[in-house]
């Protein structure tokens, strides 16, 4: 009876482990989408601000050329009347104008350069990050294509695994499987664990010698003191009797 009861709980461990990779699974998938959305999101954030950037150097350049336009027109009229001023005042008075008009538009002249390359360079940033939407946009398609298809699979495994849990609940006399949800909603996995050379597997320390003869005896099932576990002798399974879940890992 105690070795069905162990052999019944690890198998019902089992069934946990298996439940907590799916749980997990099912969490990450919905997170996997958010995190690309999160990306795209920022992306598209990133090209507005580029191109109502492109926007603002579009409009300061317009206003360059036209003020260039302008000023040109006013430094040729100014040339067309020069030979007709009267007097020496009036005619340096006319030169300076000029000269403030043409410094003027030469200064604008170099704007309009810097705001040519940085349009340029603004471009350059917009066509990276269409390339990325590119490639970010198919990831994102076929990963909302495959969640759906992702969840329901692993929602149809994980009903499978509930119904598997519930016969192995019944299979283990209900104080014991109290115990064990008891341990479980406490620590971290695993709840049940083999006792081997007197050195408990969940906490790896050694068991005191009095709770060790007892464990061998196999009258009882017993908590590990540090852990608080429930814990078993390995030696009670042999390792051809063994089930699967309590067997070693192949060695490669």
């Amino acid at each position: 009876m105690y070795e069905k009861q162990i052999e019944q709980l690890v198998i019902l461990q089992k069934v946990d482990d298996e439940i907590i990779l799916l749980e997990s699974e099912i969490d990450q998938a919905p997170k996997d989408v958010a995190a690309l959305e999160s990306r795209h999101a920022s992306l598209t954030k990133r090209k507005t601000q580029i191109e109502e950037k492109l926007e603002m150097l579009r409009d300061q350049q317009k206003r360059l050329e036209l003020e260039i336009e302008e000023d040109d027109v006013k430094i040729k009229k100014s040339k067309s009347k020069l030979m007709m001023v009267g007097n020496t005042k009036e005619y340096h008075a006319m030169m300076r104008e000029m000269d403030s008009l043409e410094k003027l538009n030469r200064l604008r002249e170099d704007e309009k350069v810097t705001i040519m390359e940085e349009t340029e360079r603004q471009k350059d940033a917009l066509k990276d990050i269409d390339e990325k939407f590119s490639v970010l946009n198919s990831e994102l398609e076929e990963k909302r294509i495959g969640l759906k298809t992702r969840l329901e699979q692993a929602q149809g495994d994980l009903d499978k695994l509930n119904t598997r849990r519930r016969k192995a609940c019944d299979a283990i006399p209900e104080p014991i499987l109290n115990r064990y949800e008891f341990i479980r909603s406490r620590l971290e996995h695993p709840v049940i664990v083999p006792v081997e050379d007197a050195i408990c597997s969940g906490c790896h320390i050694m068991i005191p010698p009095q709770i060790y003869n007892d464990l061998q005896k196999g009258h009882q099932i017993i908590s590990c003191p540090n852990c608080q576990r429930l814990i078993f002798w390995i030696e009670h399974f042999p390792e051809s009797a063994r089930p699967e879940s309590m067997k070693k890992p192949a060695a490669e």
